[in-house]
């Protein structure tokens, strides 16, 4: 049986408790309720894919078409031999792979539907018969696996002086590794060409992926404009008023999967231009002096608020319209990394994380965190959220460690649902398009909703002066910390770049290993040495430990080659999307700026 035809057999059948954010507008039904083995859950606990008009599916990176059409017209038990059990995937069904703990949006009771199987996913019925595919293995060779792995992957060099000063930062290697479809994750990084210093960050949706898309386009414009003084603030304007060429703001460094919304640019240069013709009325040009802390939580606020207001004035343009619906409806974390000599500022806001790599004198290698988690494991995010709500609210505004026991970031850009009154909401989305209005998601109103905004894209900005002993910056979305430990990423990282493996005690967890099983797990260390030149490209190699590690630490190939086989519809059920950037400092200009002072 083909995949197309197993899928299509058990495919859920409720479009209430099926709806993919505001994108999804029915869920196709199923006559045999058997089983249910929709496309797996996305990060946002919407698990079905949609149906309607993904605007940006098109040019998304998918690493999956390169090794598909192997796979096309196989059985789906020859993907994933023993793995792929699946009898999900509403809102509400329990999954032993995903745990509800790792879903952005948790199921509500409004949408439950109890849909189990009653048979195992390779057996079916047939006017009556039993059949029962043989599980086959299926691996991807190491080529298949590198062509995956490095499909979207991307690196930079800085020039050591650029006309200006000279660089703290040698360059960066950025990659990203899809498991939603598409991508939800967006990554940017750029030279600041009116002010000194570098961009980067990292972006990670949910509900979709219009809001991360937007602001990966947009957010680095609002920071630069914040950090420029106020003569350049004017040159740009008259420039405008005259029809003049605008000078650069900033250089921007993309992967060509890294695209920019070509339909939305004017909408957006709009927004941008009324944000420094008021910070022009609000700076007289006494002050010189630009606070770079400031200037990023400006940014992000302005931005948010931005989004916002696009949404409730709308657009005469349908597609535009409903673009901006989408992108304030859906959602998107943050972090940013602002890098000018030995000035480090990391703003975030959400979930995703900023660690330092530090070289000690003996060599090891040490993390130090750059960000925190808004999550109800923060307890100061705790604290903060009770405190913006009446007390009669302190057991409703966080349950089940979510925010209105739905959302698991306490920050983000975009949704809307979680900010706008009710009446707002209403508003917005009977006069919106019908795709808007007929959807189940955006109607729903969150439980226990009654004093609004209870989310803020406001960032926690945290500064760090470099030292030479620093050595990289890794910012990577949570599908990367779920995964692995920050410790180990540093150490992976590390080992990497300097090509200076420090071996441990090999550690078997309680396992009883024979002799002969520890020989084979040197003889693994030994060849994991001499292949990690494999790797061009830093975030690369850590997506392959991230991905493909066992147990004892070390990649598996046979591990990795089959995460990598599972088609679109299961991935997302065993790994998130990953997005890292590995940002390398130069040590030696560190060293020489300390000296100076």
């Amino acid at each position: 049986m083909s995949i197309s035809a197993l899928l299509s057999m058990g495919r859920c059948c409720c479009r209430c408790c099926c709806p993919r954010g505001l994108w999804m507008l029915s869920a196709p039904c199923c006559d045999d309720r058997r089983m249910c083995v929709c496309p797996g859950p996305r990060r946002i606990g919407i698990p079905v894919r949609s149906a309607s008009l993904p605007l940006f599916s098109d040019a998304m990176p998918a690493p999956t078409q390169l090794f598909f059409p192997l796979i096309r017209n196989c059985e789906l038990s020859r993907i994933y031999g023993t793995a792929c059990y699946c009898h999900h995937k509403h809102l509400c069904c329990s999954s032993p792979y995903v745990p509800q703990s790792r879903l952005r949006y948790a199921p509500h009771p409004a949408y439950a539907t109890f849909c189990r199987p009653k048979e195992s996913w390779w057996q079916y019925n047939t006017q009556g018969r039993r059949y029962a595919s043989t599980p086959q293995r299926f691996y991807l060779t190491p080529p298949q696996v590198n062509s995956i792995l490095k499909a979207n992957e991307y690196s930079f060099k800085v020039p050591e002086f650029d006309g200006k000063n000279v660089s703290s930062v040698l360059g960066f290697d950025s990659n990203q590794l899809p498991a939603n479809a598409p991508i939800e994750d967006r990554r940017s990084a750029a030279t600041c060409l009116q002010t000194r210093g570098m961009l980067l960050g990292v972006f990670d949706g949910h509900a979709g992926c219009a809001c991360s898309q937007a602001v990966s386009e947009r957010l680095f414009y609002y920071i630069a404009v914040s950090l420029l003084p106020h003569e350049t603030l004017l040159e740009i304007e008259n420039a405008v008023e005259s029809g003049r060429a605008l000078l650069p703001i900033l250089q921007w460094h993309k992967h060509p999967n890294d695209y920019f919304s070509k339909e939305a640019s004017k909408l957006y240069f709009n927004s941008l231009r009324t944000y420094w013709q008021e910070l022009i009325d609000l700076n007289t040009g006494e002050s010189t002096d630009i606070d770079v802390k400031e200037a990023l939580i400006n940014a992000f606020k302005r931005l948010d608020n931005d989004i916002s207001l696009e949404a409730q004035v709308g657009d005469p343009n349908s597609f535009l319209n409903y673009l901006v619906l989408r992108v304030a409806f859906s959602g998107a974390t943050a972090c940013v990394a602002h890098v000018d000599g030995v000035d480090l500022h990391v703003a975030n806001t959400g979930d995703s994380r900023a660690m330092l790599g530090v070289q000690e004198e003996d060599g090891s290698w040490s993390a130090v965190t750059l960000s925190n988690d808004h999550n109800a494991q923060n307890e100061r995010e705790l604290e903060r959220l009770k405190l913006e709500h009446p007390k009669n609210e302190a057991k409703s505004v966080v349950k089940q460690d979510r925010l209105l026991g739905l959302l698991m970031p306490f920050r983000a850009f975009g949704d809307v649902k979680f900010k706008w009154s009710i009446d707002l909401q209403k508003r917005v989305i009977e006069s919106g398009p019908d795709q808007l209005n007929d959807n189940e998601y955006t109607k729903f109103i969150p439980p226990n909703y009654y004093t609004p905004p209870y989310l803020t894209a406001e960032p926690e900005v945290t500064y760090h002066r470099l030292r030479p002993q620093d050595k990289f910056l890794v910012l990577a979305t949570d599908g990367l910390w779920e995964t692995m430990h920050r410790q180990d990423v540093v150490r992976i990282v590390g080992e990497y770049l300097t090509g200076m493996h420090h071996q441990q005690p090999i550690a078997v967890g309680g396992y009883k290993v024979t002799l002969g099983q520890m020989h084979g797990l040197l003889t693994e260390r030994r060849a994991k040495m001499s292949s990690v030149f494999e790797d061009q490209n830093a975030a690369t190699h850590l997506i392959r430990h991230a991905v493909g590690n066992n147990e004892f630490g070390a990649v598996d190939h046979e591990r990795l080659s089959k995460m990598l086989s599972l088609p679109e519809e299961l991935a997302r059920m065993y790994r998130d999307d990953i997005t890292i950037i590995v940002v390398q400092f130069n040590s030696h200009v560190v060293g020489a700026y300390q000296n100076q002072e």
